[in-house]
């Protein structure tokens, strides 16, 4: 039986989105587990990769540590504020540096948002602290221009999705609300980023 309160999602680069095997929380706990060392362990984990587009087959272990955080800061919870009234949307950035290979950010959105239907053009780590979202997925075939739907999946406080850097969906943020989401992604790539357009669905540079 899936426990919902500690699922952890991956989405390939065809938008299947799939169940993975999620890390016994009390196995994760500890006194203390600050930004720093979640930081140190990521990259010592991507250091493992023999280039930055293999990286994605760290997603386990990278959602693993992702699970320690949140379930040993409280200050990273505590990192939030109030969605901009015109764009419904927050952005607290964690932490940056020239240079730095990781986007490290708690994003807030008000309730009733939908995204665009976007990439990311990195592998990608979403854990949702509070709220509730539906994540429509779809599938970009090779050689054509389009986009179909393919997969939808409502997430819950508690769970964690990750992506491959092709991964595509749109985000709508449910309930009354707002949505508070931990998110970590890659050295984005920003010829591999794109938006599609929500009528003919081809896809344009983000």
């Amino acid at each position: 039986m899936i426990d919902m309160l500690h699922q952890d999602w991956f989405v390939d680069a065809e938008g299947r989105c799939q169940p993975r095997p999620a890390s016994r929380p009390w196995d994760l706990l500890q006194d203390h587990y600050y930004l720093h060392q979640f930081l140190s362990d990521i990259l010592s984990i991507l250091a493992h990769a023999p280039n930055e587009f293999d990286q994605w087959d760290y997603l386990p272990q990278i959602r693993r540590k992702v699970r320690q955080l949140i379930l040993n800061s409280y200050w990273l919870k505590t990192q939030r504020a109030e969605p901009d009234p015109k764009s419904g949307v927050a952005v607290i950035t964690l932490y940056d540096e020239i240079g730095y290979p990781l986007t490290v950010q708690n994003v807030i959105t008000a309730p009733g948002l939908v995204t665009s239907i976007h990439n990311h053009g990195t592998w990608g780590v979403v854990a949702l602290l509070e709220g509730q979202e539906r994540h429509t997925f779809w599938q970009h075939p090779p050689g054509s221009d389009r986009i179909t739907p393919i997969d939808q999946r409502t997430l819950n406080a508690g769970e964690i999705i990750s992506f491959m850097p092709e991964a595509i969906h749109q985000v709508e943020t449910l309930g009354l609300t707002p949505t508070v989401t931990f998110q970590l992604y890659g050295d984005t790539q920003p010829k591999a980023r794109f938006q599609f357009d929500p009528e003919t669905f081809t896809a344009k540079p983000f």
